[in-house]
């Protein structure tokens, strides 16, 4: 992609087009708005990442940014401090998950080293929902254009700071897919006790 921005598979979406199809508003007996919070978004029914093409690259990167996408346009609306605060007990957050994906993709597709794995999860005062996506992004882009260029997926990967041999390319484009997923709902769950809003 030109851009760097994440999208479905190059064939678009599956049997039914791909991406997000909005089904209605929430319905009878769910939160109803309150003052001051975002306003609720329309439930929209997941039809799963787009189509991709045969190979297994393509496919595997296909889920990868189907989920990217889908941490940045659950995140992207919330407004401060919501977008900030924690909603469990280990202080985990929107914008935290956020700046975390960012590092990782960096970490494993780039090479860059994670000093302190925990500050990754803490957003700093002045960084924003703009500043943190856009920083997400970037990290997407250039982790897309390192894969673009991989031809065998058994040969190793970049190896990350600190680690012993360096993993497979396949390796880890499946453990980002898990890292990514595994966020992703986090996101799903604290972007419902702020608003209520359910789905992609």
């Amino acid at each position: 992609m030109t851009t760097g921005e994440p999208a479905p598979g190059p064939a678009g979406g599956g049997p039914a087009g791909g991406g997000s199809v909005v089904v209605g508003a929430a319905g009878a007996g769910t939160p109803a708005a309150v003052a001051g919070r975002p306003k609720r978004r329309p439930r929209t029914k997941d039809v799963g990442p787009g189509w991709t093409d045969p190979g297994e690259k393509a496919t595997l990167r296909g889920f990868l940014d189907y989920l990217r996408n889908s941490v940045i346009e659950k995140v992207a609306d919330v407004p401060e401090p919501e977008v900030r605060t924690a909603g469990v007990a280990s202080g985990t957050n929107l914008l935290g998950l956020v700046k975390h994906l960012a590092a990782v993709e960096r970490f494993y597709f780039l090479g860059e080293p994670i000093t302190n794995l925990r500050r990754t999860m803490r957003p700093a005062r002045g960084e924003t929902v703009e500043g943190l996506i856009t920083c997400y992004r970037h990290a997407i882009a250039e982790a897309n254009e390192v894969i673009d260029a991989w031809t065998g997926l058994a040969d190793p990967a970049p190896r990350p700071p600190g680690r012993g041999l360096p993993p497979t390319r396949r390796w880890v484009l499946a453990h980002m897919i898990e890292e990514t997923a595994r966020h992703a709902g986090h996101i799903d769950i604290l972007r419902e006790q702020i608003d209520g809003s359910t789905g992609r």
